[in-house]
């Protein structure tokens, strides 16, 4: 009979490797032992760097009023990229996002009261990677929750808010 077997890196087995490789540099060990702490406390396999891939994002975003926020736009993050005018600030956003656990692509929760104000007929739709897992958002501004929804996602988002004209700031 024929077995089949997995290599599953654990703590432990990270910590057997590093003790067998005395060039290893303490932080090396170090941060790897900080990057496995989590995994190692879930009882979940360590994530191997290696494997992970870079996030792409594909944005595509119609706004009637304001012709210059219109447009197709990739951002690539890890190293932030692509031909989104504001790859390193959206690539920053998104990760300030993470850290505060927010799904920055999450819809509004149904049932969500929001107030009826009309944020203009701006539409954008986000597609592809983002942490390893798949994203197909859609964003409008449309009422108070979906206006704030997408304020939250500036500048990986357009601002669409009218700049003050010379004659208006006095």
């Amino acid at each position: 009979m024929l077995r089949r077997s997995r290599l599953v890196l654990t703590a432990a087995s990270l910590s057997a490797l590093a003790a067998l490789a005395p060039a290893a540099s303490a932080s090396a060990v170090s941060a790897a032992s900080a990057a496995s702490a989590v995994p190692a406390r879930l009882g979940l396999p360590l994530p191997l760097p290696l494997l992970q891939t870079q996030d792409k994002l594909d944005l595509t975003v119609t706004d009637p009023a304001v012709q210059k926020t219109a447009g197709v736009y990739e951002l690539t993050c890890g190293p932030a990229g692509g031909t989104h005018p504001r790859a390193q600030e959206a690539c920053d956003r998104l990760a300030e996002l993470a850290e505060g656990g927010r799904d920055p692509f999450a819809p509004v929760p149904e049932g969500q009261m929001c107030t009826q104000i009309y944020g203009g007929a701006a539409t954008a739709r986000i597609t592809g990677t983002w942490h390893g897992r798949s994203v197909d958002a859609s964003f409008n501004r449309s009422n108070g929750c979906e206006i704030a929804r997408w304020q939250g996602l500036e500048p990986v988002l357009p601002s669409t808010r009218p700049t003050a004209r010379a004659e208006d700031r006095g």
